[in-house]
């Protein structure tokens, strides 16, 4: 490490701290790493806390690593993988790159009781019909990927332990799983700041971790390059694989209720947070800082 890196990963540290005083953001972790170096405050405990959509990132990891083994691709279609569903119409050509990127067409927005409204959320997915590339940011969305996914790798969060987790030395964080046992993908995943930091670095070296080429880089390119028109508000207006343009020359993994992962350059920074209505403000003034104190 040297003084440089040190420092610039403190300042950063510190302003985004003051940043959160002033703004009364309802923060309980930050994490910030610039270079080599790292930064952390607590303003609570460390405990595991659900990620909400943060979660969708990690579900990209784990397509992009079975893509890597062979089992699947991004051009995958439902009807290859679930020949015998009733699929509406369209549905049955929407490809795993469509559900990841919320491009499916179907619409099946989210509720708080989306993964127990029907006997299976995925068969009532595929049986929706699809006209085609409309956006719609949905949790059954990912959801229907990952039992995809499920098909070619079995239990994704046991393959997700192994292949992932473990290798960056998370092990055993729960994942909220539906009244059939699998994985709510979109979100319920429980992680501490640290170690959504791991998986910000993860992202932000392309795949690399501790010298090992965990998964390729250009799973972890299209999550900020593979862009899809998604909106109009100010850091909405363009979605990737799991990746949100902006706010800024930044791009994000944005979890409801604050948790975010913001990458500009060789900086990351983790934030984890009980506040949904100050999470865009927040966002957008560590961009800023990013953008002010970059190499």
């Amino acid at each position: 490490m040297t003084r440089a890196d040190t420092t610039r990963a403190a300042l950063l540290r510190d302003r985004i701290v003051q940043q959160v005083a002033e703004q009364g953001f309802g923060a309980h972790g930050l994490h910030v790493l610039a270079g080599d170096d790292e930064a952390e405050h607590r303003w609570t405990e460390e405990v595991r806390e659900d990620i909400h959509s943060a979660a969708k990132g990690v579900c990209v990891l784990a397509a992009g690593l079975a893509i890597d083994d062979g089992l699947i691709t991004m051009d995958t279609t439902l009807g290859a993988v679930f020949p015998e569903a009733d699929f509406g119409e369209g549905t049955a050509d929407v490809t795993l790159r469509h559900l990841l990127n919320m491009t499916s067409g179907v619409d099946l927005p989210w509720s708080p009781t989306l993964l127990s409204d029907w006997p299976d959320l995925t068969l009532e997915f595929l049986s929706r019909p699809s006209p085609g590339r409309v956006f719609q940011y949905s949790n059954a969305s990912t959801y229907t990927a990952m039992r995809a996914l499920e098909t070619r790798v079995g239990d994704v969060g046991d393959y997700l332990e192994q292949r992932l987790l473990a290798p960056l030395g998370i092990h055993d964080a729960p994942w909220e799983r539906c009244p059939r046992g699998f994985i709510a993908s979109g979100g319920g995943l429980q992680l501490r700041t640290t170690e959504l930091a791991r998986i910000g670095r993860l992202i932000r070296d392309r795949g690399r971790w501790a010298g090992e080429q965990l998964l390729s880089p250009e799973w972890i390119d299209a999550m900020h390059t593979d862009w899809v028109a998604s909106g109009t508000g100010i850091g909405y207006e363009r979605y990737a694989l799991a990746g949100w343009d902006g706010p800024g020359e930044a791009w994000r993994l944005h979890g409801a209720y604050g948790q975010l992962v913001i990458f500009a350059g060789d900086a990351v920074v983790t934030i984890t947070a009980e506040d949904h209505e100050g999470a865009d403000r927040i966002a957008a003034s560590v961009s800023s800082l990013l953008t002010d104190t970059a190499d």
